[in-house]
């Protein structure tokens, strides 16, 4: 989406937009994995979450805004059959028994999403450089 957006192209969106997802940042998830591998139980499930809830028009409108690209972009598509409305993750036993749970809020880690994507467009050592895409000293969300 981030991608497409800034070249202008296209966002599809399923449905109306409102199905709803529990999102999580990147690095929050790396952490809960290394935290499962190294102190968690052998054979057990551990659930991971942002604490996020979210309808997916939600994203994209702040993807959008991010980039100072218009809605006009925005096209909704035909759901797919039997697509689940909602995502959502209950994290209380990895963070009773592990003592995990996400550090960054949503905000931030969209805004660090975003410019890592950024980034991509312009040099080849993105994940080194967080800030190498100027936005104006503004934040973007």
């Amino acid at each position: 989406m981030i991608i497409n957006a800034w070249n202008d192209r296209e966002l599809p969106v399923y449905g109306d937009g409102r199905n709803v997802r529990d999102w999580i940042y990147v690095d929050d998830h790396c952490r809960g994995i290394v935290q499962v591998a190294e102190n968690g139980r052998c054979g057990e499930v551990y659930n991971m979450g942002g604490d996020a809830e979210k309808e997916n028009i939600q994203i994209v409108r702040i993807i959008l805004s991010a980039l100072d690209k218009p809605e006009s972009l925005i096209r909704f598509v035909t759901d797919r059959p039997g697509h689940d409305f909602r995502y959502a993750m209950d994290f209380s036993k990895i963070a009773g028994e592990i003592g995990w749970k996400p550090e960054h809020e949503f905000e931030e880690g969209m805004e660090k999403t975003i410019q890592w994507y950024l980034c991509l467009l312009y040099t080849s050592d993105a994940a080194d450089d967080l800030l190498c895409v100027d936005l104006g000293g503004r934040r973007i969300i």
